[in-house]
């Protein structure tokens, strides 16, 4: 049977951007990380994209005792690092994660930066189950807007401003020359971060060639969203 027990790593905070949006992030997140590996080896991936956009591989659902853990464990301090106050949580929900397709398969909205929610108070928790040979996450500024978070105040001149602009010919790496990096965080066994749902982020894959469906041998990451609300 997996334990889901959380290591007890030392979470650190950091602020990025002009904005200062914190990561908060640890190296050795869960007491037996290989167990969760094993356990998305046993389970059903399908496709989670169409030919407009969504996750660029295959999804699996999550235990939902990982997810409970996860967040019971993580809301002190995430209350803590993103200055929330009292909280709870009223939605969590996660899959195990695969990234599959090529760089020349992508969608124009996969070749860019996005967010997930311009809900503040939604928050992303990634769990990476690969090492650093698959990339990670960077972090982003919009060149034009400034914008390093999305709200629904800025999401009309956001998307007007993109409408003339372009992507990039594959996975975003730097993001020039529409938008500029401000942070990355590489992917590593057992490394956790969790951000704002609401900031400009997108997954670094520096060899989409060597992507594989494998969990055992490819990108493998377990994604959490929580929502919280004030308690």
């Amino acid at each position: 049977m997996t334990s889901f027990a959380l290591a007890r790593s030392k979470l650190t905070a950091r602020a990025v951007g002009i904005e200062g949006e914190v990561l908060l992030e640890t190296d050795a997140a869960f007491q037996q990380p290989c167990g969760l590996v094993e356990l998305a080896a046993s389970s059903a991936f399908l496709p989670a994209y169409s030919a407009t956009g969504g996750y660029p591989g295959l999804r699996a659902s999550l235990p939902r005792d990982y997810i409970k853990t996860l967040v019971e464990v993580l809301a002190g301090p995430m209350s803590e690092a993103f200055s929330l106050g009292r909280i709870r949580p009223i939605k969590a929900e996660g899959a195990f994660s695969i990234v599959t397709l090529a760089d020349d398969a992508l969608s124009a909205v996969q070749r860019a930066p996005h967010v997930d929610s311009t809900n503040p108070y939604q928050f992303a928790i990634l769990h990476y189950l690969c090492d650093e040979a698959f990339g990670g996450t960077s972090f982003f500024r919009h060149r034009a807007t400034g914008f390093e978070t999305l709200s629904e105040r800025r999401l009309p001149s956001y998307k007007a401003t993109r409408a003339g602009e372009g992507d990039a010919s594959g996975y975003v790496d730097t993001g020039a020359p529409w938008f500029e990096q401000i942070a990355r965080v590489s992917a590593g066994f057992n490394r956790l971060v969790a951000y704002r749902s609401c900031v400009l982020h997108s997954g670094y894959v520096p060899a989409s060639r060597a992507l594989t469906p494998d969990p055992r041998r490819g990108r493998l990451t377990a994604n959490v969203f929580v929502t919280f609300a004030a308690d």
